[in-house]
């Protein structure tokens, strides 16, 4: 268990098969609820396969990490991408160009790093991203809200210091209206790297039509791939589906 300071807080993070490999490491970006732990033994399985480190870490909110000190905005994953992130490498002192495997949130966070800091960023696999907001979206949202109490205790066990706030801030901030014009197809044209782009064909919070709009947006170095008999958490539904593309498109 380590700890980086940032000026988001103390960042909790752990490397993943630490020294095995002397290579830019694979920066593991969670969902909008996730944390190191639910990531379960993905990042592991997928650095043994390519043969690379990889570093998991909470965001500010999340998990061990630092609880929320200001309110969340329409723009928390611009903040979360474009000052978190970056300070996070500098923190760590990771220079080179890296690659981002980004689930949901972490995918949009993903997308917008690459987009606005393509120096340092070798590819990005995106899984289940956002880059605009849907009506599939908020109506999964609305329907879990309903039930936290029912999924509050699974939840504590991996954001104990405030799951309350942030299960708040998450469903309160998808669904205000400032955010519902919330878009970053435009941002992500200038993204250089390329990147793969995962979904499931029965997420129950986005369309097909993320895949496609953010590879359109991208262009030639994107492609998109949907995953058969895949809710929204591919690396999990769909474990060996996803390390197999993932390492097809690392090789290519």
């Amino acid at each position: 268990m380590a700890f980086i300071n940032v000026s988001f807080g103390k960042i909790h993070y752990e490397w993943v098969l630490p020294n095995s490999f002397d290579t830019t490491p694979i920066i593991f970006l969670h969902e909008a609820l996730g944390s190191i732990g639910q990531w379960k033994s993905f990042p592991k399985l997928l650095c043994e396969r390519l043969q690379t480190n990889g570093i998991v870490y909470e965001r500010q909110g999340h998990g061990l990490s630092t609880p929320f000190d200001r309110e969340r905005t329409h723009r928390y994953l611009h903040d979360y991408a474009l000052q978190e992130l970056p300070e996070l490498l500098d923190a760590l002192e990771i220079k080179e160009p890296v690659h981002l495997v980004g689930h949901s949130d972490g995918g949009s966070i993903a997308l917008l790093f690459a987009a606005y800091f393509p120096n340092r960023v070798a590819n990005v696999v995106s899984m289940a991203a956002h880059a605009f907001v849907e009506e599939i979206t908020l109506q999964g949202i609305q329907g879990v809200v309903p039930n936290y109490s029912l999924i509050r205790s699974k939840l504590q066990r991996y954001h104990p210091n405030d799951v309350d706030a942030l299960f708040s801030a998450w469903q309160l901030t998808w669904q205000s209206d400032e955010f519902l014009n919330w878009n970053i197809e435009d941002e992500i044209r200038t993204i250089t790297a390329p990147t793969l782009v995962l979904q499931g064909d029965e997420d129950e919070y986005g369309t097909s039509d993320q895949v496609w709009r953010i590879v359109k947006a991208i262009g030639s170095k994107a492609e998109g791939r949907i995953i058969d008999n895949c809710k929204h958490i591919p690396h999990l539904q769909q474990e060996d589906v996803s390390l197999e593309l993932i390492e097809k498109f690392w090789k290519a």
